[in-house]
């Protein structure tokens, strides 16, 4: 049955990119922390920031990001009843009209709806963040999109 191994075979050891080229992490690890200063320098707060963050690994099921972006963003002052309920922010008014709005560029940056639907996701946002801020949560939804594949393709462990 192709190349699907068999029930019980031994697993093959994983191979993490991160510690395969490391050159081509510490690139990906630059354009994040470029990504956080230009966040904050459009006034995004940092809970917000892991907020997206989450979002964006609950989107992709990545658990190793799950774990490390939700201790930050208590670290950061976020409440856990917030996190609990972020899956379905938009059913709940925990959250402000500019979380609200860059949750939904985030989920459509990831999910990548039809044309119409996304535009739609992209005029709200801006005209609830502005340019700045439009832009620099856009490149926040890019950036832990790579860092979940990153970790999906790695099998980073939680720990």
């Amino acid at each position: 049955m192709g190349d699907t191994p068999a029930a019980g075979a031994e697993r093959r050891r994983d191979v993490f990119l991160d510690k395969a080229q490391p050159a081509s992490y510490q690139a990906a690890a630059a354009l994040a922390l470029e990504v956080g200063a230009a966040a904050e320098a459009a006034g995004l707060d940092r809970r917000l920031v892991e907020l997206l963050n989450i979002r964006v690994s609950q989107i992709n099921g990545c658990a190793y990001c799950l774990d490390l972006h939700r201790r930050r963003a208590v670290e950061a002052g976020e409440s856990e009843r917030r996190l609990v309920v972020l899956d379905a922010w938009s059913e709940t008014s925990l959250f402000s009209e500019q979380e609200r709005a860059a949750l939904q560029l985030v989920e459509s940056i990831t999910r990548l709806p039809e044309p119409d639907e996304r535009r739609y996701a992209e005029d709200e946002a801006r005209a609830v963040l502005g340019d700045a801020a439009y832009t620099a949560v856009a490149w926040v939804a890019i950036t832990m999109n790579a860092f979940n594949r990153i970790s999906i393709t790695s099998h980073h462990p939680v720990r």
